[in-house]
């Protein structure tokens, strides 16, 4: 996600069992499945509006970091997550201190497939939201985080389930226990409102749907994704998700990863199904609905480029737009290969302040492609850097944004340097002059002091100023090994700022947590190295 300081074809994997299903709707065409070493599991349902429809359930894809420990509820007997335990039920959240609400305990998901049967804008819709998934306990309940929407119906494994609604938490109780280590399907129907937002104090503001002229686009961070689906919402827990959006004729749907189909209906409507390809975290979601045109190109090494506009906007963007394959290119001479198996640009018609980094199709606002060349580019290398640290690296929990937004910021000040823009000296120059009010105001850049100051100006340029001073500190030839094996090391796993202290030390042949400490947690900000004058 982007702020300025105010101054300044693939494939499905891991399907089988396929044959004999191939006439049914939304699989025709697919190609034959790769082999993979997990089993997975095909479940049929109906979505909401969507007949017919096959949910493609599956486990994590192999080389997913495994989720952080979860809280749960002890049982008079034995632990809940230990073999032969009582059901007790699953704890409403991983604990995270800022948070610690978010994500949900005793599972851990496999799939999403979530069905919308879109309508017109800003009305109401019928959908659906199909969860895979695997108990880490014994579970008498469960939480699902989902925030509004009409309910209408939940099943576990096709037998309805008993339901309360706690604030943002849906609590679901099967109709039998579920034994530690099964698998089991969630089934949720409900209306959405696509109207639905919430407001934040900080460079988010409005979050959730975001209705634009002739649809939506999506704003879930950081953890407005229970506005639009019940989900298991932490930065640190992802799965795959199967998108089916069915629309009216002349109205396109764009998801995440990879379009599967797009399949027309005897009623005229068109059933839409993409493929996330890779887990994502449930704040990376993005599901657009509207008159689009796709633009396609191609980045480095043949990587296939498909953007979304708004066919009025298709010409006044297409200058920066443009600029991708060359960005593309500039982040892996510097991070390494690009994490995802395409990428593309979703232009928002909409007045959205900011930015964000849905995973493998970025959400630009309109207006940040329309003006200033340097001020786009800023804008483009920013959510494009997060595909790699954000999105591929994710964060254990949420005081370590400052290593997603930090990065994003630093390379985002780097490019621009070597592109018309203000030297990355000066920018953090202009920062260090500031630091120590924004950690009075906001706390330290891995040191939030509450969830509210979160994505406040410390987790921007002053979480870049703690790379700009470790580049100092270390010389860049060092500081690039760093780097590298950053996102190398942790590509497609979830990582912290203990992590990264440990990571930079082994790469730099030095002892870096005396150094990075009062950076990162310390109430003032230490001496910039090489630079006493600041």
């Amino acid at each position: 996600m982007e702020i300025h300081d105010p101054r300044q074809p693939s494939q499905f994997h891991g399907l089988r069992g396929l044959r004999g299903l191939r006439g049914l709707p939304g699989l025709r065409g697919l190609p034959r499945p790769r082999t993979r070493r997990t089993a997975l599991l095909l479940t049929l349902t109906g979505a909401v509006g969507i007949g017919g429809a096959v949910v493609l359930v599956g486990a994590l894809p192999h080389g997913d970091h495994p989720s952080p420990a979860r809280p749960g509820t002890l049982a008079t007997t034995a632990p809940a997550g230990s073999p032969g335990a009582a059901p007790s039920p699953g704890a409403p959240g991983i604990g995270d201190p800022l948070l610690p609400l978010d994500g949900n305990g005793g599972y851990t998901v496999s799939r999403y497939t979530l069905a919308f049967d879109w309508r017109a804008p800003r009305t109401r819709f019928d959908a659906s939201t199909t969860i895979s998934a695997s108990a880490t306990q014994a579970l008498s309940r469960f939480d699902l985080d989902f925030a509004g929407n009409t309910l209408h119906s939940v099943t576990v494994d096709d037998v309805p389930a008993g339901t309360t609604r706690d604030g943002d938490e849906l609590v679901v109780t099967p109709a039998k226990p579920i034994p530690q280590g099964s698998a089991f399907t969630v089934r949720v129907t409900y209306t959405a409102d696509p109207t639905q937002r919430r407001h934040r104090g900080d460079a988010i503001g409005d979050y959730g749907w975001v209705p634009t002229p002739d649809g939506t686009v999506l704003y879930p961070q950081p953890d407005g994704a229970k506005m639009i689906f019940p989900a298991n919402d932490h930065p640190s827990l992802r799965a795959p998700v199967t998108f089916l959006i069915t629309t009216p004729p002349g109205v396109s749907a764009v998801a995440n990863g990879r379009l599967v189909e797009r399949a027309p209906r005897p009623d005229g409507r068109v059933l839409w199904t993409y493929d996330s390809e890779q887990p994502v975290a449930a704040q990376l979601v993005q599901m657009a609905i509207g008159k689009f045109t796709f633009v396609e190109s191609t980045g480095p090494h043949g990587l296939p480029v498909r953007d979304a506009v708004p066919g009025d906007l298709v010409n006044g963007t297409k200058a920066y737009r443009s600029l991708t394959p060359e960005h593309l290119a500039w982040l892996e001479q510097r991070l390494g290969p690009y994490p995802f198996r395409r990428y593309g640009v979703l232009v928002g018609d909409t007045d959205l302040p900011v930015a964000l980094e849905s995973q493998s199709l970025s959400l630009v606002p309109k207006g940040d492609l329309q003006g200033d060349r340097v001020d786009a580019e800023r804008d483009l290398v920013h959510e494009l850097t997060h595909q790699w640290t954000g999105d591929s690296v994710a964060i254990r929990r949420w005081s370590d944004l400052w290593l997603s937004e930090g990065h994003a910021r630093f390379y985002e000040r780097l490019y621009s340097e070597a592109h018309g823009g203000d030297s990355i000296e000066s920018a953090m120059r202009a920062a260090y002059e500031q630091h120590d009010q924004w950690r009075h105001d906001e706390g330290a850049p891995a040191e939030p002091r509450t969830e509210a100051a979160l994505f406040k100006q410390v987790r921007y340029d002053g979480s870049a100023l703690v790379l700009y001073a470790l580049r100092e500190k270390v010389g860049e030839g060092t500081f690039e090994k760093i780097e590298r094996s950053w996102v190398t090391k942790y590509q497609g796993r979830v990582a912290g700022t203990q992590d990264f202290v440990a990571l930079a030390s082994e790469a730099a042949g030095e002892d870096l947590k005396p150094f990075l400490t009062p950076w990162l947690y310390g109430d003032r900000t230490p001496p910039m190295p090489g630079h006493p004058d600041w």
